[in-house]
């Protein structure tokens, strides 16, 4: 005998959108086991990240900065909302259907899982668990949700049709959906149903279904919680407050007095670790246990170099404060900070695997897959180019690239500085390309001259008067030698400069100026050591980094 499935479709959606969550979770669980990044909506976020077309990669981080990353997950996982509830929707009619659309959500999840680098067999775990979990679960709430026979229907020896033991809706609509008589009493139980010739009557039941959706919403969650404990994060982060770090065989020498000018709301001369941005293609931190990391340097070498993470620490480490700036900051951007790195110096390494003629490209290569297109001439020409270890005066933070990441003054981030670096292939530009080359960035990447102006904000309200102006400026491995203020296009002045280490950090400065009551346009520019002057003409990141000057209004009273 068939059956009609009659729960209603919001009933539908909510088991629908419940089974989506069960199935989200139990990946996350096994993923836990198997490698976060295993996760369906990593691996689809990844995906989707690797497949954006370059302006929407700079749109996002322009509009939603380090944020980029929550909200390309948060519209994965509404777009799965979606589909879970329109799934569950068609499952009421035929659990045939939900199955079929549960199974077109895994192979998008499976072609995204397998595309990824170094993707193995086990990989496919989570989504195939999760994809039977979801299917498991929506049958289960399903079955809750219909209850059992109408009394006075087929099965429970009732005629089938509209005849003796059926009513109208309690609503009284003459198109309203039968129920068994008396069947609206009872509490918690709705009714709709339709007699269809050999059909069965089956009776809506909402207390169960919310029962059961109770309970796969604890399942969902604590399997996700469980799942993000097992992913390695706590192992990772325990290891990394065990790192006993070295001391510096070439230590930084100490900051030269007047290096901070101490300006509230000046970005300090050094940034602290927690305040330092972040701008990478992971969607979840890669989790490296510096007892598992490796270091492979080949290629054109004489002789390739593998360092474990003990070998590296036991060499002469050297110190340097070091200014690193993402390509994709809008003048006046926030991608940029300053600190003192540890680490061995790249050059260092690359002697002892012996270069080859011809070379003059190091592939770098992450924990996650990502590589980036370093300029072997730039990591020796004698500059502190480091497989940095530490930042700050700590072992690196997970986010930032521990156990190990690349760090070359005087280049963009997305040319040099890799994080959670494994594998470095001697090469050449003309044999191989790095991520972000074939999506329209420039292959080399060196850093432009810029300013910015942290003080006063813009849109800043002050008193009419003697008004402090103040910020940074930069020309990694070239050094900042001037910078220049001018109110409402007037004559340029020239700022105060702080002192710097060397040519490898930002460099504040400040002016004094009287303004008067008004609205008034503050600009800077900057000349670095070569002679350099900032030119006025705005371009954009892409592909090479933005110019132009950085322009705040405030108004005076």
């Amino acid at each position: 005998m068939q059956r009609k499935e009659m729960v209603p479709g919001w009933a539908g959606a909510l088991a629908g959108l419940v089974s989506g969550g069960v199935a989200l979770g139990m990946a996350q669980l096994v993923a836990g086991v198997v490698g976060p990044e295993t996760s369906p909506v990593v691996a689809v976020g990844d995906a989707a990240v690797d497949l954006t077309p370059a302006p929407l990669k700079e749109f996002a981080i322009r509009t939603f900065g380090e944020s980029d990353k929550t909200v390309l997950v948060g519209g994965v996982l509404v777009v799965l909302a979606v589909i879970a509830a329109a799934i569950g929707v068609l499952a009421r009619r035929a659990r045939a259907y939900g199955f079929a659309g549960l199974s077109a959500f895994g192979v998008i999840g499976l072609l995204a899982v397998l595309t990824r680098p170094d993707a193995g067999a086990l990989d496919v775990l989570p989504t195939l668990i999760g994809v039977v979990a979801a299917a498991w679960t929506l049958s289960w709430l399903l079955g809750r949700a219909e209850g059992g026979p109408v009394p006075g229907s087929a099965t429970s020896g009732g005629v089938a049709g509209d005849g003796a033991g059926v009513k109208r809706s309690v609503a009284g609509a003459d198109d309203g959906p039968p129920v068994a008589a008396g069947a609206a009493e009872d509490v918690g139980v709705e009714r709709p149903a339709v007699m269809r010739a050999g059909a069965e009557l089956r009776a809506f039941d909402r207390r169960r279904l919310l029962t059961g959706v109770a309970g796969g919403v604890v399942v969902a969650g604590a399997a996700t919680v469980l799942g993000r404990q097992l992913g390695g994060r706590q192992t990772v982060d325990a290891a990394r407050v065990g790192v006993a770090l070295p001391r510096a065989a070439n230590p930084a020498k100490p900051l030269p007095a007047g290096t901070d000018f101490h300006i509230n709301g000046l970005s300090s001369f050094i940034t602290k670790n927690k305040d330092f941005y972040r701008v990478d293609t992971a969607l979840v931190v890669p989790q490296v246990e510096p007892a598992d990391w490796t270091l492979r340097i080949h290629g054109l070498v004489d002789r390739p170099v593998e360092l474990t993470y003990d070998d590296l620490l036991k060499m002469p480490l050297t110190e340097a404060d070091v200014t690193l700036t993402c390509v994709s900051n809008e003048v006046g951007g926030p991608y940029v900070g300053n600190a003192r790195w540890l680490g061995l110096r790249m050059s260092e390494v690359l002697r002892r695997a012996g270069l080859r003629s011809g070379a003059d490209m190091l592939l770098s290569t992450s924990a996650d897959g990502f590589t980036c297109g370093t300029p072997v001439d730039v990591v020796m020409d004698g500059r502190e180019a480091l497989f940095a270890v530490a930042m700050n005066g700590e072992a690196l933070p997970v986010e930032h690239g521990f156990p190990v990441r690349q760090v070359v003054p005087g280049l963009y981030g997305y040319v040099s500085a890799t994080k959670w670096v494994v594998d470095v292939k001697v090469t050449t530009f003309d044999a191989d390309e790095a991520y972000w080359t074939p999506r329209g960035w420039s292959a080399k990447g060196p850093i432009k001259t810029q300013s910015r102006i942290d003080v006063p904000r813009p849109g800043d309200s002050l008193r009419a008067g003697r008004t402090k102006i103040a910020g940074v400026a930069w020309a990694q491995h070239t050094g900042v030698d001037a910078v220049e203020v001018r109110v409402d296009g007037g004559q340029w002045k020239q700022a105060t400069l702080a002192q710097v280490p060397g040519p490898d950090t930002w460099r504040q400065w400040s002016i004094d100026w009287d303004l008067a009551a008004g609205d008034h346009t503050i600009q800077v520019r900057a000349t670095d050591a070569s002679g350099y002057t900032q030119t006025e003409q705005l371009a954009p990141p892409a592909p090479d980094g933005a110019t132009g000057w950085h322009t705040v209004t405030v108004q005076a009273a």
